[in-house]
């Protein structure tokens, strides 16, 4: 595996490029759901302009009325020689992806084909709050084994709830967050190996959701694609350039079968790729292809911005407690010793004027804290710690 390259390309910081009032122009969830005088640090949209080949692949697209329907490879193509060169990952099989039309509804997906309705699903909370909406919307049973303290996957609760789990003969599932949702944890490969020794001897199948995978800041990290460990050949997978090149409203992701799940993946129904853009699937395939750089770029300064955070905190709200996150553009932040109840986000939104997400839809662990967008301008970012800390005055 390789490290996460820094950015020494030249291009300019993504974040340092739209103003506020550019922003605002935005018709998206994260600028229409609150009023103008809130700066919305909440839902996972980045403050960018897109890649130049995101950009051209669409209007290309447009231009020639390439409007159609999703067909071929390419995507699943371009991944695989991404994973590579970023992860050395030589092992992703083209022919074990199928494209789905995103990661959550690919995760439904994955998770009917190896659950039955009422079977377990184990989650590791606090963690992505649409893990518990989707799964319980599809009839199946959220299981939590919560992180440790240190916000690590805790193997020894892991293995107890799978041991629950399975206990009355029933199917279960494992749905991992990798890396993690909100903590920006960064699974190594040990704990992966791990964690998939654990599936294979309590009979538990593990789907992986790797939409951040490309999103990995710290230095020092390593994403670990978990298709890629030893014992993971029955586990599924799914994958995005979503997050990394900030393309949620192009809706486009691939499911990834390890060699012994081939033939579950196979069972999936033929209408589900029918689901995808192609105009998605267009744009996902161009910024895996050719838009490592812009994507360098982005990283290095969710970076700098993760370290000015840090220094905001210490400065303006000393009582918060944040551990920075090796991975993806969200920080997990503990204001239980504000006193300002299990909720802080309300806090911070209604004297603030300043939106976070709240910590409570992310299960166990998450009453008193909130999650904070990194992806934004630095000046976005200091004017909202400024405005979190008159809050509490």
């Amino acid at each position: 595996m390789t490290s996460t390259p820094r950015d020494q390309s030249g291009e300019p910081n993504p974040l340092h490029t739209l103003t506020l009032d550019e922003l605002r122009r935005r018709t998206s969830m994260k600028w229409r759901t609150h009023p103008a005088d809130v700066l919305p640090l909440w839902v996972a949209e980045m403050d960018v302009p897109l890649a130049r080949p995101v950009v051209r692949a669409v209007t290309e697209a447009m231009e020639l009325g390439d409007t159609g329907y999703p067909f071929g490879t390419a995507y699943a193509e371009a991944l695989a020689a991404f994973a590579g060169k970023r992860w050395g990952w030589d092992d992703l099989a083209v022919e074990r992806t199928a494209i789905v039309p995103d990661v959550m509804l690919g995760v439904v997906e994955m998770l009917r084909l190896v659950t039955d309705p009422g079977d377990p699903v184990i989650v590791n909370p606090p963690v992505y709050p649409p893990f518990y909406a989707f799964v319980t919307h599809m009839d199946r049973r959220v299981v939590e084994a919560p992180l440790d303290p240190g916000l690590r996957i805790d193997l020894g609760v892991l293995e107890e709830t799978f041991r629950r789990a399975v206990a009355g003969g029933g199917r279960a599932a494992y749905l991992l967050c990798s890396p993690h949702n909100p903590t920006g944890t960064v699974h190594t490969a040990d704990e992966l190996a791990a964690v998939a020794a654990l599936a294979e001897r309590h009979g538990v199948r593990v789907v992986a959701d790797e939409i951040h995978a490309p999103v990995v800041t710290a230095p020092d990290a390593r994403f670990v694609p978990y298709l890629s460990v030893p014992g993971a050949e029955r586990g599924l997978a799914l994958m995005s350039a979503s997050k990394g090149w900030n393309l949620a409203g192009l809706k486009a992701a691939l499911a990834l079968a390890g060699p012994g799940a081939a033939a579950d993946l196979a069972r999936m129904p033929e209408e589900v790729g029918h689901g995808p853009s192609h105009i998605g699937v267009l744009a996902h395939t161009a910024a895996l292809r050719d838009g490592t750089v812009w994507l360098d770029a982005v990283l290095a300064g969710i970076d700098e911005n993760r370290r000015l955070l840090t220094e905001l905190l210490a400065e303006r709200l000393p009582g918060v407690v944040h551990r920075p996150g090796e991975a993806t553009y969200l920080a997990w932040l503990d204001c239980r010793a504000l006193d300002l109840g299990d909720d802080p986000a309300e806090v911070f939104l209604d004297r603030g004027r300043v939106a976070l997400s709240s910590g409570l839809p992310f299960g166990r662990g998450g009453a008193g804290h909130v999650r904070l967008n990194l992806a934004t301008s630095p000046e976005v970012l200091t004017e909202a710690v400024g405005r979190m800390a008159a809050a509490l005055r």
